[in-house]
């Protein structure tokens, strides 16, 4: 029968994964002039939903980066022209909300869905129905990794669209490398699930500033007492993707090798913990999560080998000694010699004939074999078996049933480890929620232990937050380009309620475009929780980054270069707010000197006046200043 369906967004095995990048799958359904979103990760069970703007789509397609994207039939949305994802058309009566909500109380068990905030959404039901409904047709079999579903608000995080994702290089550079980006930089992680999490962290900055102050407190913790950030590394280090493996036990698709890659990691944590211990009251939180049911990892340590085999249909993966039966059946192979010879011995002795003896051979099986000239010595219990051109070859009621166990007993001793192997896993299902929060806790450990260590050798400091409106930097440093040039020369920035904006002005190659984006780096990094490239920072309320730098045309869009910027900059007008981070590069350079000057200048005046937010303006237009 058809095991399971793979596709791009439900692949969950390791050879066919990025360790550093999410598979993601996201259905979406159009109403009126929203669309509701849900996304799914089935390697992980992190499964999420939330309505935007129309328009906003091509900026959720670039944060969330998903791998397939499930839609109705006939449905188009320019922003879906182009992407490098699969496009999965499903008919239009799967995207059902009652379906999709009867669906989600049966996977989550729960008589309404209230605690998940979207009992009244419909459309959000309906997407996320179709999402589970597909993520179980393919994977045929339940998700118990699955237990709850995430709402997301806009208000959450601060917001990036797609230009200032891609401008900014998080994790992309705008040539579509992985590196040389922020996230290449910062990546000190030494488990990909560390990784995965540092870059969710960078495309998902957070409003919640608590949060942000506890991660910047156990950054601080860490690089007061640096044993613990060597002990920590030291007990990370060849630790399994743990997230990944709770997936594939939820879903029985699980080898030897995840297992006993679980089993070593899982065997770290004591280590960890103490590493942890060393840096003091301020890691409590973590310390409590990377704890793992000693009664389940008892089991997983004493059923596995230290090596078991790589695939189980082959054997060898379950340990001696943990089931008497699978014992029994594997001493009836090895000993296989041990009775030949006992059985021999008896045998001459029991005949008279010193030349007798008992042998196995895969044509034949077991037989005793006798030359012609001792024929007359053979005993009445002896049945010929085969006759040679000098000897004769017998059977014996004993020998006979002997056979018929060893022949049996290797197929019945792998039959006995499959049947182990699934109970193992079945044990281990019913601890997945203990073990998603451990995952949850080394990839945080990873991400921080790896931050401290970083900032301490390249002097980043803790960014304070202020209540009230203003942007202070003290010799502030671009992370990337810092480490790729021999002096950088740190810059300060100074915004507050009189100075609201800044005129950048310069030659080419001047430095402009650093400046501007290492103040976005260092605003991002404060409000993902990590430390800043500057002597100090104290940063005001930030609800969004808009960028608008360099150029870049879209002809399949039928958009020149300058209706690009055009667009972009019409859409950092109408979506900016008091609290909003701009970089604006050169604007109105795609056309004409005069027209580019009073394009500038109009759009620098609105900001000025109008939107009033954190604003950076570079031009070349020297008249603007």
């Amino acid at each position: 029968k058809v095991m399971r369906i793979v596709t791009p967004g439900t692949v969950t095995d390791e050879a066919l994964l990025d360790d550093k990048r999410d598979a993601v799958m996201l259905a979406l359904l159009p109403e009126r002039k929203t669309l509701a979103l849900a996304w799914l990760t089935l390697s992980s069970g992190r499964f999420a939903a939330k309505t935007i703007a129309a328009d906003r789509l091509g900026a959720e397609l670039v944060r969330l980066n998903p791998s397939e994207i499930l839609l109705p039939e006939g449905y188009v949305h320019a922003d879906l022209n182009n992407l490098k994802c699969a496009l999965t058309r499903r008919a239009d009566w799967q995207f059902d909300a009652d379906r999709g909500r009867r669906l989600m109380l049966e996977q989550f068990g729960v008589n309404d869905l209230t605690a998940f905030g979207i009992e009244d959404q419909p459309a959000l039901q309906a997407a996320a129905g179709v999402l589970l409904d597909y993520a179980r047709h393919t994977q045929r079999a339940a998700l118990p990794h699955i237990t709850g579903l995430t709402l997301e608000q806009d208000s959450e995080y601060v917001l990036l669209d797609a230009a200032a994702r891609r401008t900014l290089e998080i994790s992309e550079t705008l040539r579509g490398e992985a590196a040389p980006t922020l996230f290449s930089e910062l990546d000190r992680c030494l488990t990909s699930l560390g990784s995965r999490r540092l870059k969710h962290w960078l495309h998902h900055p957070l409003r919640d500033r608590a949060v942000l102050r506890r991660r910047h407190t156990a950054i601080a913790a860490l690089l007061a007492a640096p044993e613990a950030i060597r002990s920590a590394r030291d007990a990370l280090k060849g630790m399994a993707d743990l997230e990944r493996i709770a997936a594939r036990i939820a879903l029985k698709s699980a080898r030897p090798r995840d297992l006993s890659g679980l089993r070593d990691s899982l065997l770290r944590l004591p280590a960890l913990q103490d590493a942890l211990l060393v840096a003091g009251p301020d890691l409590a939180d973590l310390i409590e999560r990377l704890i793992f049911p000693a009664e389940a990892l008892d089991t997983l340590a004493r059923a596995l080998k230290p090596e078991p085999g790589v695939v189980l249909r082959e054997g060898g993966v379950i340990a001696d000694d943990f089931d008497a039966e699978l014992d029994e059946l594997r001493a009836l192979q090895s000993d296989c010699g041990n009775f030949l010879l006992d059985m021999e011995t008896r045998e001459r002795a029991r005949t008279g004939i010193t030349t007798l003896r008992v042998e196995y051979n895969r044509v034949s099986g077991f037989f005793i074999e006798v030359g012609r000239a001792q024929a007359d010595k053979i005993p009445a219990d002896y049945h010929r078996r085969q006759t040679l051109k000098n000897v004769e070859r017998y059977l014996t009621p004993e020998l006979k049933a002997f056979e018929d166990k060893f022949l049996s007993a290797a197929e019945r001793s792998l039959a006995r480890e499959k049947r182990l192997y699934d109970a193992l896993l079945e044990h281990l299902a019913g601890h997945l929620a203990a073990l998603q929060l451990v995952a949850d806790a080394v990839a945080e450990t990873d991400v921080l232990s790896g931050h401290a260590q970083l900032a301490g050798e390249r002097r980043y400091c803790a960014p304070e937050f202020n209540p009230q409106w203003g942007i202070q930097i003290q010799a502030g440093r671009h992370p990337v380009v810092e480490t790729r040039v021999d002096a950088f020369i740190p810059n300060h920035l100074q915004l507050d309620p009189t100075r609201r904006m800044l005129l950048i002005t310069g030659p080419n190659m001047g430095g402009k475009s650093t400046y501007m984006r290492q103040i976005a780096h260092i605003v991002l990094l404060a409000c993902c929780g990590l430390y800043v490239p500057a002597r100090s920072a104290v940063i005001g309320p930030v609800d969004q980054i808009f960028t608008r730098v360099g150029s870049s045309d879209d002809l399949a869009g039928g958009r020149s270069t300058f209706m690009v910027e055009m667009t972009e900059t019409a859409g950092i007008l109408h979506g900016a707010t008091e609290h909003s981070l701009i970089l604006m590069d050169e604007i109105g350079r795609g056309t004409s000197t005069f027209d580019g000057i009073s394009i500038a200048w109009a759009v620098a005046r609105h900001m000025a006046e109008k939107t009033r937010a954190y604003t950076l303006f570079a031009t070349h237009y020297f008249e603007l200043t």
